[in-house]
């Protein structure tokens, strides 16, 4: 019978490795979940040192004010691309918001109705196309690249495609034009629309739908969920929110104009999965949109001061985008390894 001589305790780099992994996994995950910021708060820094006029009080507002149309926008296009759909029609439907504001209120109407039923009509034409997509199976592209040119067309159609005069309520030029010591209050509302809609997406069963439908959409029709009601609130209330942008716009420059918001689906659509929102649905959410359009803000801001012309800021503003893509993809795959 042979005794064995006792093995000391194993010391050295094992327990540290082991300490070390779930806090390198700790570090990989907080880098996962605030890419962006980093990427937003190194080019504001890059800004400083770029143009001395980028942290002015001025300019912060501006930024801001410049951010909240876009950003309002975007915020329903989440929601939309969040259940795996796509809403091309936004711009269509905040020019079409804001003519209709403008018209209402040159012919005296009180303005909080007319407000009330400009966004009305947005929330209509969003519905349309979310019922047409949801109850007959039709790709959201699809419908929502009809809505874009025929209601531009009907934009166009409301006055023979000239500006309309938005009568001359001060206190309606002040929704969009005025401030609030210096933050603008289109501004204050774009904070309070991504505020409340993040509250919504996390903190209620509607939201919960929101992402379920997005996830599964069959699995979610079989589990008993209002499958094709949750589409349809979505892109009600996308097109809510993009005539309330129209509103704004109207409000700050005192005229409705046919040819405004051309192109801003494209812009909305960047934010959003710039942002880190999947264009397949069921991940994202409204923070990342938040910071993406601000970040697009700062860097067209930061092509103006510097005199840069509008040619090399879509270039720029292009590449940026692909860059930011590709290294969101690369420390999502990094992130999902550790």
């Amino acid at each position: 019978m042979t005794s064995r001589t006792p093995q000391p305790a194993p010391t050295g780099p094992a327990p540290v490795a082991a300490e070390r992994g779930p806090a390198s996994r700790r570090g990989t995950e907080l880098v996962v979940r605030f890419n962006l910021v980093i990427v937003f708060l190194a080019l504001c820094v890059a800004a400083t040192f770029l143009s001395p006029e980028f942290l002015t009080i001025r300019n912060l507002s501006n930024l801001l004010q410049q951010s909240a149309l876009t950003g309002i926008v975007a915020v329903g296009m989440t929601m939309v691309i969040l259940t795996a759909g796509i809403d091309l029609s936004v711009g269509s439907v905040a020019a079409f918001g804001g003519m209709t504001v403008a018209l209402l209120l040159d012919h005296d109407m009180n303005m909080m109705l007319a407000i009330t039923l400009s966004l009305a009509v947005g929330a209509a034409f969003g519905a349309l196309m979310g019922g047409l997509s949801a109850y007959l199976s039709l790709p959201s592209f699809m419908t929502t690249l009809a809505g874009l040119t025929a209601i531009r067309g009907l934009t166009y159609l409301l006055t023979d495609g000239e500006p309309a005069r938005a009568g001359s309520s001060q206190t309606f030029q002040l929704i969009g034009g005025g401030f609030v010591g210096y933050v603008p209050i289109a501004g204050l509302v774009f904070i309070g629309i991504a505020v409340l809609a993040g509250l919504v997406l996390r903190g209620t069963t509607f939201g919960e739908y929101v992402y379920a439908v997005g996830s599964n959409k069959e699995a979610a029709r079989l589990s008993g969920l209002p499958v094709r009601g949750v589409i349809t609130a979505v892109f009600a209330i996308s097109g809510a929110l993009s005539a309330l942008a129209g509103v704004l716009l109207t409000s700050r420059l005192t005229i409705g104009q046919p040819t405004a918001f051309s192109g801003l689906e494209l812009d909305a659509i960047a934010a959003v999965v710039l942002g880190g929102t999947n264009l397949f649905g069921g991940r994202g959410g409204v923070l990342g949109t938040f910071v993406a359009v601000l970040l697009l803000s700062v860097l067209r801001n930061l092509c103006n001061l510097m005199g840069l012309g509008s040619f090399f800021q879509m270039v720029v503003t292009g590449l940026i985008l692909v860059i930011a893509l590709i290294l969101n993809m690369a420390i999502e795959k990094r992130g999902s390894r550790a």
